[in-house]
């Protein structure tokens, strides 16, 4: 197969390939090692082969694409770097955008390469035109263009490449595009200086990220909800948070939460400056959070407490990841019964609101409810339980029949709420009280597809590992239970049949 992939090389090296086996080629390449490859090609191949990209024959430029994904494969980086440099400029002009990102992805090689790296950096032209792609209308181009430049900005090197030259011009020049693309840019800019105080230090400097944040606290409210998920994001990072809570940015979000009130376009942007604050939360103190900044817990409890569907969603979000750590859960114990009579709204509508806002609820119940067994102390337990019993009149039948309803996702997200409380020793008791349960958890029948039995393997886990489950379900189900663990999640029970002679 070498040497038939070898000659359809040498053909197609000519520039007079036809179509037919330009298709040869390819298919024969799939069946050749890159190893194998390497040794049989040469510049002279390669040069040929994106020569054939410069014609006006779609199918021809598609089938010359899929060969040189295959061999360009088999090179090293720096190899590519220093000898196709012409061609993958060419490549980044190309108006098919399958050639586009057949570069864009051999750009992304080589700025994983230590060695390569630096070849990128001479190649000024080459960099503009990375820029000059972010601005493309194909998405996957974009994309492309985004991840090489945040890997090139990863070394000092990279970063006065970008912001300490020309390039910079390039890059307003880009933004100036459309609005789409601006954001793109500013997506590019969060990504660099998550990665480090110095690399944020280059984007701040640079006016980037300040223009952003002038962005997110404008007056226009679409612009508002696209430009603080970039800012969620850049507020991940420790040093991210510092510079934000330097330049008065958190308390600036709490200042607009605080006026949405008498905005009559708050919803736009409202539940992304919760968010915001959810995420602080947890990355930070969600006690320190909630103290300094007392306008997001009220507005979360205003938005679960109303009756917009929206709004009620994003607050159940942000209570899940509010309440997914102890900190958190003490937080919301303190506002004692206001919490507990939301508890009971969102068991309610784990039970009747639409599909989307089902699940969304069931997640935050699991999340709220998960005590690690080191943090399970006697008031914590005590806690969740009063919390379980808040959601319903009877808790533990609202989730099986959840569970028991042919909706595979409804299914799953009852099954992760029994897996959450599964450690606690008063749920395990729940469990065992109510006729039928423990027969429900080891019956494989009732999970029709691999989601399903892959949850309730998980609830089976969380049983059997914990200190107490023995003494509490007693040594019958206990073993049932280490049974079912140990034949795994997809085990099915051989049956035996008898041939009976004269049977069909």
């Amino acid at each position: 197969m070498a040497e038939a992939a070898a000659e359809l090389l040498e053909r197609a090296a000519r520039r007079d390939a036809a179509l037919e086996e330009l298709r040869a080629l390819r298919v024969a390449l799939q069946a050749v090692p890159p190893a194998a490859l390497r040794a049989r090609l040469g510049e002279h191949h390669l040069g040929a082969l994106f020569g054939l990209l410069g014609v006006n024959d779609r199918e021809q430029v598609s089938a010359c694409v899929s060969i040189l994904e295959r061999l360009l494969q088999a090179l090293d980086p720096l190899y590519v770097i220093q000898n196709l440099r012409e061609e993958l400029q060419k490549g980044l002009f190309h108006p098919d955008d399958s050639v586009k990102i057949l570069t864009m992805s051999q750009v992304g090689r080589i700025v994983e390469d230590p060695a390569a790296v630096t070849e990128i950096l001479h190649s000024p032209e080459l960099l503009r035109q990375i820029i000059n792609c972010i601005g493309g209308e194909k998405i996957a181009v974009a994309k492309e263009a985004i991840k090489s430049l945040s890997r090139i900005a990863r070394s000092q090197e990279g970063l006065e490449a970008l912001f300490g030259s020309s390039l910079l011009g390039d890059l307003r020049s880009v933004m100036a595009t459309s609005d789409v693309v601006r954001y793109r840019v500013y997506e590019l800019i969060v990504e660099i200086s998550s990665v480090s105080a110095e690399s944020l230090n280059y984007c701040a400097s640079s006016g980037l990220i300040p223009e952003l944040i002038g962005e997110l606290t404008g007056e226009d409210v679409l612009v508002r909800a696209t430009c603080i998920e970039m800012v969620t994001s850049l507020a991940h990072t420790p040093h991210g948070r510092q510079y934000l809570a330097q330049q008065g940015v958190i308390d600036r979000i709490s200042n607009i939460i605080l006026g949405a009130e008498s905005d009559p376009f708050s919803s736009f942007y409202l539940p992304g400056f919760v968010k915001f604050f959810g995420n602080l939360a947890i990355v930070d103190s969600p006690q320190q959070i909630c103290e300094r900044y007392p306008v997001f817990m009220e507005k979360v409890f205003e938005m679960a407490e109303s009756q917009d569907p929206t709004m009620i969603g994003v607050a159940v979000d942000t209570l899940g990841i509010l309440g997914s750590n102890v900190e958190g859960k003490q937080v919301l114990q303190k506002t004692r019964s206001r919490f507990q009579n939301l508890l009971s709204k969102i068991g309610h509508q784990a039970k009747n609101a639409p599909t989307e806002l089902r699940l969304r609820c069931l997640d935050a119940i699991s999340s709220l409810l998960y005590l690690p067994p080191e943090q399970q102390t006697e008031d914590l337990l005590r806690m969740t339980e009063s919390w379980f019993t808040s959601l319903s009149s009877q808790p533990l039948e609202l989730f099986r029949s959840i569970s028991t309803q042919p909706f595979p996702d409804l299914h799953c997200g009852a099954l992760r709420v029994f897996t959450a409380i599964a450690n606690q020793p008063w749920a395990q008791k729940l469990m065992l009280n109510s006729p039928g349960f423990v027969e429900y958890v080891v019956d494989r029948s009732v999970e029709p597809d691999k989601a399903s039995k892959d949850a309730k393997y998980e609830l089976v886990k969380a049983l059997v590992n914990s200190k107490t489950i023995a003494e509490i379900f007693g040594n019958q189900y206990y073993l049932r239970l280490r049974a079912y663990l140990h034949e795994g999640p997809y085990y099915v029970k051989a049956v035996s049949t008898t041939a009976v002679e004269g049977a069909e």
